[in-house]
C-alpha cells in the first residue's frame, strides 16, 4: 500500500475512533489505550457537561400539588351526597313552604270554588245523560219497557230521559269532586280535616228541624251558605234567633 493511502486510512480512522468517544463517554475510558498522551484532553472533551437542575422545577412541583388540592377540595365541596343533601333541604323547605297551614278562610273559598265546579260538572254530565237516553230510547232500545208502562209511549219516553238527566246530574258532583281535588291536591288532606270539624261543629250548633214551621223555618240546616269565618258567626246568631223564636211561640 502506498504511503498516501494509508495516510488516509489512518487519519479516517482516527476520526471515527474520536467521533465514537465523543457520542458515547462510556466508550471513551473503554477504548482509549492507557498511555496515550491526549487521554486528559480526550477525556476532558468526550465527558458530558453536567445540567444543573432548573430552579423553576421546585415551584412548579409545588404549584401542581396545590392545583391537585384544590381540585379535591372542590370535589369533596360538591360530591353527589352533599347536592342531594341541599337539593332535599330545599325541596323540604319548598314543600312546607307549599304545605303551608289552612286557614279557615281559605277553607271556606276552597269549599266555595268547590261547590262552583260541582255545579259546572252537574250541569254538563246531566245535559249528557239526558241527550244519550234520548238516544238510547229513540232507538228502541227500551221498547219493550216502555210497552210495560201503563201510559202513553210518549210520556213514558220523556219520563225516561229525565231519569237519565237527573241520574247525570247526580254524578256531576262526584266528577267535579275528583277534579276539583286533582287541582288542588296539596290543600286536600287539610281540607279533608277541616271539612269534617266543620261538620262536626254544625251539627253541634245547628237548631232541631223539628220544631220548624213555614213561619219560622231552620236557617241554612246544612251550613251550605257559609263562605267564611264571618259567615259562620252570622249562621250562629242566625239558629240562636231560631232557637228563641221557637220557645217564645212555645210559651
Amino acid at each position: 500500500m502506498s504511503a498516501p493511502m494509508k495516510t488516509m486510512v489512518l487519519r479516517g480512522a482516527r476520526q471515527a475512533s474520536s467521533s465514537v468517544v465523543r457520542s458515547c463517554p462510556r466508550a471513551a475510558f473503554a477504548t482509549l489505550p492507557a498511555r496515550s498522551a491526549a487521554q486528559p484532553s480526550l477525556i476532558a472533551r468526550s465527558m458530558p457537561k453536567t445540567v444543573s437542575p432548573p430552579t423553576f422545577s421546585i415551584s412548579a412541583r409545588a404549584s401542581r400539588q396545590a392545583a391537585a388540592i384544590t381540585s379535591t377540595a372542590r370535589f369533596f365541596s360538591s360530591t353527589p351526597l352533599q347536592q342531594n343533601a341541599a337539593a332535599s333541604t330545599a325541596n323540604s323547605g319548598s314543600g312546607a313552604a307549599s304545605t303551608a297551614a289552612l286557614d279557615w278562610n281559605s277553607f271556606f273559598q276552597l269549599r266555595v270554588k268547590r261547590r262552583r265546579i260541582q255545579m259546572v260538572f252537574s250541569l254538563l254530565s246531566g245535559i249528557m245523560g239526558g241527550g244519550a237516553g234520548a238516544v238510547a230510547l229513540s232507538s228502541g232500545a227500551a221498547d219493550s219497557l216502555i210497552g210495560m208502562v201503563p201510559l202513553d209511549p210518549f210520556v213514558t219516553l220523556g219520563i225516561a230521559t229525565l231519569c237519565a238527566g237527573g241520574l247525570g246530574w247526580l254524578i256531576g258532583p262526584i266528577l267535579g269532586s275528583q277534579v276539583f281535588y286533582l287541582l288542588n291536591r296539596r290543600y286536600k288532606t287539610q281540607m279533608l280535616q277541616k271539612e269534617s270539624e266543620f261538620l262536626t261543629r254544625v251539627k253541634k250548633h245547628r237548631s232541631d228541624p223539628t220544631q220548624s214551621s213555614t213561619s219560622n223555618p231552620v236557617p241554612d240546616y246544612y251550613g251550605e251558605k257559609i263562605s267564611s269565618v264571618a259567615g259562620y258567626r252570622r249562621w250562629l246568631k242566625d239558629q240562636r234567633a231560631f232557637n228563641r223564636k221557637k220557645n217564645a211561640n212555645f210559651v
